[in-house]
């Protein structure tokens, strides 16, 4: 061609180049995304069942999220709740507690919203507030911390007595997967407003807070509500993982027997074993515990 010389071809052979593989990668995440939304749905309409069950038999579930700022907690309640009827389960995410609600037994704020027969309710955080962030924030006083800790499992058990299930969830995410969803949240103008003063402190403080885990796990896991603890570095598979785990907690009607809702022992880990691997892998940091 008349004025085309061989380094123009070859820029426009690399720009088609990038064209197409920019295409094709967009084309695998959208194959990628549809494959997990198909994986979730299956698991997300036996949640449907449940609640049905749950409605029909008159039972009482709360399902509390624990875990480190980013570990996935609300996308993980989204997905769980995301074709139930909103008439009859309730998501509770508290915010910093009032004047009044200061002067108050630590747990009345939370009983609030605890289930009538036939509803769900979801706790976006719990009271274990005052067993991870209040105390690594001074939020609250040693007391009050300790006060907590000696009495939280026998509400617990009073809880389990009154015909609540109780299921206490707490995502596990590593430090570096953390930074990285903070740092999306600070350069995504749509994800901007979930990064906090808060978040911003707790990867210096990473070793406190794991400290306060520990701690947590070890005192706080207990026969009628245990903590299962659930990798969330994929946020997809904890998703799956946990909806497992919530669904066999329940003997419900038309169960998918086709599903596997056996547990991927990589991702749901009982308490005792999170606490032995914290022991192995930082010895120094658990010592004392």
């Amino acid at each position: 061609m008349d004025g085309v010389t061989l380094e123009d071809l070859q820029k426009e052979i690399d720009r088609l180049r990038s064209e197409l593989a920019a295409f094709h990668s967009k084309n695998h995440e959208a194959l990628r995304m549809y494959k997990e939304l198909k994986e979730l749905e299956v698991y997300q309409a036996e949640m449907v069942k449940l609640q049905k069950h749950i409605e029909k038999q008159g039972k009482k579930l709360i399902v509390i999220f624990e875990g480190r700022d980013a570990a996935g907690k609300g996308s993980l309640i989204g997905t769980v709740s995301r074709y139930m009827n909103p008439k009859h389960y309730r998501i509770v995410a508290l915010g910093k507690p009032t004047q009044e609600q200061k002067t108050q037994w630590y747990f009345q704020k939370y009983i609030e919203y605890f289930p009538s027969a036939g509803q769900v309710i979801l706790f976006d955080r719990s009271w274990y507030n005052r067993a991870m962030v209040e105390p690594v924030f001074d939020f609250c006083t040693r007391k009050e911390y300790d006060i907590f800790m000696n009495d939280v499992t026998g509400f617990e058990r009073s809880l389990s007595r009154q015909g609540i299930v109780l299921i206490k969830l707490y995502l596990s995410v590593k430090k570096s997967v953390q930074a990285t969803r903070f740092e999306q949240r600070r350069t995504d103008p749509l994800r901007k407003w979930k990064l906090s003063e808060v978040d911003l402190q707790s990867q210096g403080l990473w070793d406190e807070f794991s400290k306060m885990k520990y701690q947590m796990l070890k005192k706080t896991n207990h026969l009628y509500a245990p903590w299962h603890v659930i990798r969330s570095n994929d946020k997809h598979q904890a998703r799956i993982e946990a909806m497992k785990l919530i669904l066999n907690h329940f003997d419900y009607e038309q169960r998918n027997e086709s599903l596997s809702f056996a547990y991927n022992e990589k991702i749901v880990i009982s308490a005792e074993k999170e606490l032995e691997m914290m022991q192995h892998a930082k010895p120094e940091l658990y010592s004392a515990s």
